[in-house]
């Protein structure tokens, strides 16, 4: 689907936008943003699973047509008119690449990026930087180019795992922390429950050892008042014995 507006300026270096004639059919105001909102959630991956079509090895390709495969060219729709733009094949100098680096700074600045940390304006904007190097390595060396382009891939994929990697630990993260605060309610709960079984318990003990307390002071009134009784028949015996004995010795007389 082709976009609707023109392009964001970006640092990749492209020639002079060239008019197609009239917008085909399809492609009329509205629709590339009805289709873009329908993919907004593509993501980075998605787009990875296009691979780049690079003519074959055999056919000889010329830089030209090497470069607008590695880099295709961009197509936008304005004003009811169709335009495409083709990344430029002129050779950069030591004053472009010099040029380059002044512009990317100055982007960031504008744009105030991140300098550290999960920044896209960083991410975008070096993304761009990349490509541009990729292009002025390919026009002087096209297998250079095709080597800066398996890795520009794999750094695309790495990324793309990572986004894959952090939405489902979000997810999971997620997922647990509902069910930690569904199992709350049910811990809260249960702690309430134990909590009064214990109180409970505690007020058991207290009343049992009240009426230990008291039994055990019952019975030792009761070894007391025994002991009383058998220490009165005690003396009592006592009493009578010298009685007896006085008496036994008043008959001898």
């Amino acid at each position: 689907m082709i976009k609707e507006g023109r392009p964001r300026e970006s640092l990749v270096k492209y020639d002079s936008p060239l008019e197609l004639g009239p917008a085909p059919a399809g492609q009329q105001p509205g629709a590339a943003k009805t289709a873009a909102a329908k993919k907004s959630g593509a993501g980075l991956k998605a787009q990875l699973g296009k691979r780049v079509q690079l003519p074959q090895l055999e056919s000889k390709p010329s830089p030209e047509d090497l470069l607008h495969a590695i880099l295709p060219p961009r197509e936008w729709l304005e004003t009811n008119r169709h335009y495409i733009q083709y990344v430029s094949s002129t050779p950069a100098t030591r004053l472009d690449v010099i040029q380059l680096q002044e512009a990317l700074d100055q982007r960031l600045m504008e744009r105030q990026a991140r300098e550290s940390g999960i920044c896209p304006v960083r991410e975008e904007l070096y993304a761009q930087t990349f490509d541009e190097l990729i292009r002025q390595v390919t026009i002087n060396g096209p297998e250079r180019g095709l080597l800066l382009l398996r890795v520009r891939d794999d750094i695309r994929m790495t990324i793309a795992a990572y986004q894959t990697l952090y939405g489902s630990s979000v997810t999971f993260g997620t997922r647990k922390q509902l069910q930690s605060e569904q199992g709350k309610s049910e811990t809260e709960q249960m702690i309430d429950e134990l909590e009064a079984q214990r109180q409970q318990l505690e007020a058991k003990v207290v009343e049992l050892r009240n009426k230990c307390e008291a039994v055990e002071r019952r019975e030792t009134e009761r070894q007391q008042i025994l002991k009383r009784k058998r220490q009165e028949e005690i003396d009592f015996l006592k009493h009578q014995g010298q009685h007896l004995e006085a008496f036994l010795k008043g008959l001898e007389k």
